[in-house]
């Protein structure tokens, strides 16, 4: 009986694996007013743009060199644009230095389509 229900049980994870698969991964989120959100960077492009998701990672170009971070402030104060605030309102959980970033936006004044 055990072994019946243990089958059922992975059956099912496995369809809400493939549906999650198919749905797209979660990569934003609220946390009350704050607006948290994966980042996958693509630093020294030509043009600074916010792409599409990707899997549980929003893809963002940015036409910024990745020295010391540089690449990150310019992305920080692009997306004060994007939401509307102050570029304090920005936090930079992880990823300061590289590629892979989580950020956090208290208070987005408005919204980007992506988001929508």
């Amino acid at each position: 009986m055990a072994k019946k229900r243990k089958k059922q049980e992975d059956k099912i994870a496995k369809v809400n694996k493939l549906q999650e698969y198919k749905n797209g991964r979660k990569w934003f989120w609220w946390e009350g007013n704050v607006l948290v959100f994966n980042i996958l960077g693509k630093p020294s492009s030509k043009v600074t743009k916010i792409g599409k998701p990707l899997r549980n990672q929003l893809r963002i170009s940015v036409a910024s060199a990745p020295i010391n971070g540089k690449a990150t402030d310019y992305l920080v104060k692009f997306l004060a644009g994007e939401f509307g605030v102050k570029v304090k309102d920005i936090e930079v959980v992880f990823g300061r230095m590289n590629v892979n970033k989580q950020l956090k936006v208290t208070n987005p004044k408005k919204l980007p389509s992506v988001f929508k």
